[in-house]
């Protein structure tokens, strides 16, 4: 799509740049109990990621000699502008969330080797303390780091012995916005593109899942290349982070 140079390059509302993620934070260790855990914060959005280390397996999975991974979604009722019900209090998840802790579930899987892993589960719990856009890209970005810290856990008590991850592994937005191809979007901008795209990716540059829809018209290949492009380059920021953090935890 034709932009003017100045358009393209002009700051969004917030003050970002088209090709600027929002500012990132991940704190490791943030749970007390967990075999591991991870706060991150992208903006505004808070997600708690913790990783519990089961010895039992779910009965698919028995005698196989292979692990398991599963994750679990859920937003807490102040999380946004307006008090969301409790889906316990409900009886039951809403199709959102079933959607949301699959993506998860499927994206950590895929880092998985279970035969490394041992006959044994993670269950990975993303938390959404506040939602301002990408909280599903937050989950499985701050899910990958909890995961790694409990495999090291799992490793420092001897109880593995061969590293059972193959790849570090994040997610990212973006999105059509305006007429500009921007990454990372915050609800402000979720709400009013006419293109989003949820993109998982192994540090490897290979990707696990691309999530993508107009909201209006269609869009084109060339299009779809800019923001496949735009998403690697966040997503290189983001293995750099993650790097960082778990090479000092």
């Amino acid at each position: 799509m034709a932009n003017s140079s100045s358009k393209a390059d002009a700051p969004r509302k917030d003050g970002r740049l088209p090709t600027q993620l929002r500012e990132v934070r991940i704190t490791p260790h943030y749970t007390e109990w967990a075999e591991g855990s991870a706060l991150i914060e992208v903006g505004k959005t808070r997600v708690l990621c913790n990783a519990t280390v089961d010895e039992k397996l779910p009965p698919f999975r028995v005698g196989k000699g292979l692990g398991w991974l599963t994750a679990e979604y859920s937003m807490l009722p102040r999380a946004t502008h307006t008090r969301t019900p409790r889906e316990a209090v409900a009886g039951k998840i809403g199709g959102r969330t079933h959607e949301i802790q699959r993506l998860i579930g499927r994206s950590l899987r895929s880092v998985v080797d279970m035969v490394k892993l041992g006959e044994r589960q993670i269950l990975i719990d993303c938390d959404v303390l506040q939602a301002d856009g990408g909280t599903r890209t937050a989950a499985i970005t701050g899910g990958y780091v909890a995961l790694a810290l409990a495999c090291k856990s799992l490793q420092q008590k001897k109880m593995l012995t061969r590293w059972p991850l193959i790849s570090p592994l994040a997610a990212i937005s973006v999105g059509m916005v305006g007429g500009r191809h921007v990454l990372d979007l915050n609800y402000e901008e979720d709400s009013r593109a006419a293109v989003d795209f949820n993109v998982v990716m192994l540090g490897t540059g290979e990707l696990v899942e691309v999530q993508g829809t107009a909201e209006g018209n269609p869009f084109n290949r060339e299009d779809l290349n800019a923001l496949l492009d735009l998403a690697e380059k966040g997503l290189k920021e983001l293995f750099a982070i993650q790097e960082e953090l778990l090479n000092k935890a």
